[in-house]
């Protein structure tokens, strides 16, 4: 009779082996993690400065340092980077695509949201540059693939909140008179009631398991454009000072991030001020304010771990035509920019283009919706407003940079941004994407089925 032991340690060793594996990637599937970094962006002096046709020529100096700022989330085999840069715009599409593949290739990055900040102390950025992107973007973008490899290598578990507050520290610059005409209002010192505006902050805030500030979002609408033409020098204009201004509430340990809103028709209060008027004092009162009203949010909210972490993205482009008739665009364009400006801010444009939708959704609880361009901010309000989960932060400015994108209203109405040269696709562009990310959201909230659903009147609630 051949007798088999009951304590064969073969057998156990193997099942202590399988179990391991099976509750470590059950551990991993369980949790969220975050990692942060940042690296400083700066171009060389000399080089063109962007925001203002009247003023390309190169930075004379360094009033503060332009950063990139990195956060990375990490959930099961899913990683998101979102990153932050003190600039104007986004890259163009051949550099973006460039740091995505890098990004995958060498960290592991499924998904990739490249933000702008819209200060016009900036660079120039091109979609398409003569002679190929110059050094220093190249530079650039080598050291925010670095960071977010860096980001990643740091990333530990994580508990996520959202909170709330209010600033004033912006007015909407296109004022509708009574004849129904537009006026631009350029700078509003004495801080007259316009609408529409939004003064709500939203704050993301992300912490250590234990409770430290890991990093924290600032969501707001404003156009930093505290500085007027006449300031030669390259500066992240107020949202550096807000970030500053969070980061030294929590004695220095998270990284803030300034997530520019749906700002196409809202400037800072002091927009434009001469640099002998102090304007470094008047963009110090609005990061000043700002920051002091994210702090405030940021306080309050109590984190939470997520019991089923989960992250879902979408990047689709939707394509749009070129808004004018190709050859009057050209040459209105060239009449109210200038043939330097032209070839700056509005040669890449084509007839036919195609904008990036971005839509991402945190433990399907936290939603992210990006557009490339200016959005005005009634889309920020709406979405809101329609948003099927609670919390849901807008970005302008982001993966793409294709100009102004005001409402249907607005485009009927006039002004800036609703009927200028920098105005590019078609009418009614900000409305089919803002639909377009609602319908994202839904998806991934499993709202919508591929078969027709029998059981038609019971489909699953949205959390």
């Amino acid at each position: 009779m051949i007798r088999f032991r009951r304590s064969s340690p073969v057998f156990p060793a193997a099942l202590v082996f399988l179990l391991t594996v099976a509750f470590l990637q059950a551990g991993d599937a369980a949790e969220m993690k975050a990692g942060v970094a940042k690296v400083e962006i700066t171009p060389p002096l000399g080089t063109l400065m962007w925001g203002y046709f009247d003023r390309l020529t190169g930075a004379v100096g360094v009033l503060d340092p332009l950063y990139a700022r990195v956060l990375v989330l990490e959930s099961g085999n899913t990683r998101l980077a979102y990153v932050d840069l003190d600039l104007g715009r986004t890259f163009g599409p051949a550099s973006l695509e460039s740091l995505r593949n890098a990004a995958k290739h060498n960290s592991g990055i499924d998904d990739l949201i490249v933000q702008a900040t819209h200060t016009h102390t900036g660079p120039v950025i091109l979609d398409e540059y003569p002679n190929g992107p110059p050094a220093w973007e190249t530079e650039d973008l080598n050291r925010i693939e670095h960071a977010i490899h860096d980001a990643i290598e740091h990333a530990v578990p994580v508990r996520i909140g959202v909170g709330y507050s209010a600033a004033y520290i912006g007015y909407n610059r296109r004022r509708v008179n009574a004849d129904g005409s537009v006026s631009m209002l350029w700078s509003n010192a004495t801080q007259a009631p316009t609408y529409p505006v939004d003064p709500l902050v939203a704050v993301l805030r992300i912490d250590r398991i234990d409770g430290e500030p890991l990093a924290i979002l600032v969501n707001y609408a404003a156009h930093p454009v505290t500085f007027g033409s006449d300031a030669l020098r390259f500066s992240a204009d107020f949202p550096g000072v807000m970030c500053k201004v969070v980061e030294q509430a929590f004695g220095g340990k998270p990284l803030a991030f300034f997530a520019q809103g749906a700002a196409g028709d809202i400037n800072v209060f002091d927009a434009g001020t001469p640099i002998n008027l102090d304007a470094i004092g008047r963009r110090d009162w609005a990061g000043d304010t700002l920051g002091k009203a994210a702090v405030s949010a940021a306080q309050q909210i109590q984190t939470t771990v997520d019991p089923a972490p989960k992250i879902d993205f979408d990047d689709e482009s939707v394509a749009f035509k070129l808004r004018w008739d190709p050859d009057k665009f050209k040459q209105e364009t060239m009449r109210e920019l200038g043939p330097k400006a032209f070839d700056v801010f509005a040669s890449p444009i084509k007839e036919t283009m195609a904008l990036p939708v971005t839509t991402a959704l945190i433990n399907r609880k936290i939603a992210i919706v990006g557009m490339p361009g200016e959005p005005f901010v009634d889309f920020q309000t709406e979405l809101r407003a329609k948003c099927p989960v609670n919390d849901c932060f807008f970005l302008g400015y982001t993966n793409g940079y294709y100009g102004y994108l005001p409402t249907i209203k607005a485009a009927s109405e006039g002004g800036y941004g609703a009927v200028s040269a920098t105005t590019w696709v078609q009418v009614g562009a900000g409305e089919e994407m803002e639909d377009f990310a609602l319908f994202q959201i839904d998806r991934m909230l499993g709202r919508f089925e591929d078969t027709p659903n029998a059981n038609w009147n019971n489909l699953p609630p949205a959390p």
